[in-house]
Order: C-alpha cells, then sequence, then structure tokens
C-alpha cells in the first residue's frame, strides 16, 4: 500500500483509528474455504483439534482439560505463576462442568511447515457462580500451540490466556 492509498484509507475513517485488538467474527463452525481464503488442510485440522478438545472439556470439565496436555505442556494465565507439566495442569484444573462452563472459538491458526507443530488463537468464556449464586462471566483471549508427540497423537504445548475488562464489552470487533 502505498502512503498516498494509506493516508486516503485513513481519511475515510475519521475518529476510527484507534489502538485497539483486532477481533473478527467467532466461527460456528470448521471454516469454509469459500468464506475463508487462508483455509488450509493444516489449518482446518487444528480448528477440529480444538472442536474435540473443547467438546471433551464442555463434557469433563477440568480433568479433560488436562487430559490435553503434554508431559511438558505449559499453562499460562492472568496474574497467576505457569503451570509446568501436565501434572501441574492437573492439579489446578480441578473444575466440574457443572460448576464452571469453559467455551472457546478459535478464530485463525497455522499449522508450521513440517506439519508437526501449530497454533490456533481466538476467545474464550467461562461462565460459573460466586458465592451468592450470581452468575459470572469471564472473558477473555487464548492462544494454544499443538504438538504431534511421537505416537501420532496431538498434545497442547502451551496454553495462554489473557482476560478482558469487564467493561470491554464490543470494543475490539470490526465493524461489519
Amino acid at each position: 500500500m502505498t502512503l498516498v492509498a494509506a493516508c486516503a484509507l485513513l481519511t475515510s475513517f475519521p475518529g476510527r483509528v484507534t489502538a485497539q485488538a483486532f477481533e473478527p467474527p467467532a466461527p460456528t463452525s470448521a471454516p469454509n474455504p469459500l468464506e475463508d481464503p487462508t483455509i488450509t488442510p493444516g489449518k482446518a485440522f487444528l480448528f477440529d483439534l480444538e472442536a474435540k478438545f473443547a467438546k471433551d472439556v464442555a463434557e469433563r470439565g477440568g480433568a479433560a482439560f488436562a487430559d490435553w496436555f503434554a508431559e511438558d505442556g505449559v499453562a499460562l494465565g492472568n496474574a497467576a505463576a505457569p503451570l509446568i507439566g501436565k501434572v501441574a495442569v492437573a492439579r489446578s484444573a480441578t473444575w466440574s462442568p457443572k460448576v464452571y462452563e469453559l467455551t472457546w472459538d478459535p478464530y485463525d491458526g497455522l499449522m508450521g511447515p513440517s506439519g508437526d507443530m501449530g497454533y490456533t488463537w481466538g476467545h474464550y468464556e467461562g461462565h460459573s457462580k460466586d458465592a451468592n449464586g450470581n452468575p459470572v462471566t469471564t472473558s477473555g483471549r487464548y492462544m494454544t500451540i499443538w504438538r504431534k508427540q511421537k505416537d501420532g497423537s496431538w498434545k497442547v504445548v502451551l496454553d495462554a490466556g489473557s482476560s478482558e475488562p469487564a467493561e470491554s464489552g464490543n470494543c475490539c470487533r470490526v465493524p461489519k
């Protein structure tokens, strides 16, 4: 893009240029190659892994979350010490899906050139209740790095999440 074209683009949206993060619309299913020109077999595979991971967590809660981690996997969360290793993740992920409902949707992903590692990123939500029984919702962005294991299975080697402030609302959605 030339400087003139960039200036024309910026001036065509006065007052709308901000430093907010880009948030594409959440997918409702696997990427559609007719709607997503960036879809590759590797990306489709990673989205399928995410769907299986999310379904298992919805059914079994924290135990399922930990089961998807590699032995040397790491979980990073807001203001929390890193959980290093599957055992540490399992010790922390003790929630029941009846008490805490964790859902997420990948927005994008990329398979590495060797086909044995890839990543996804997207939006997550957690639903629970406080001590008084009032609903509590947390949400934010996540990134998952996947690695193919020696037995051919795929496991999470890094899962990182960053919460959104409660007042963020739809601040970061791109208008349609």
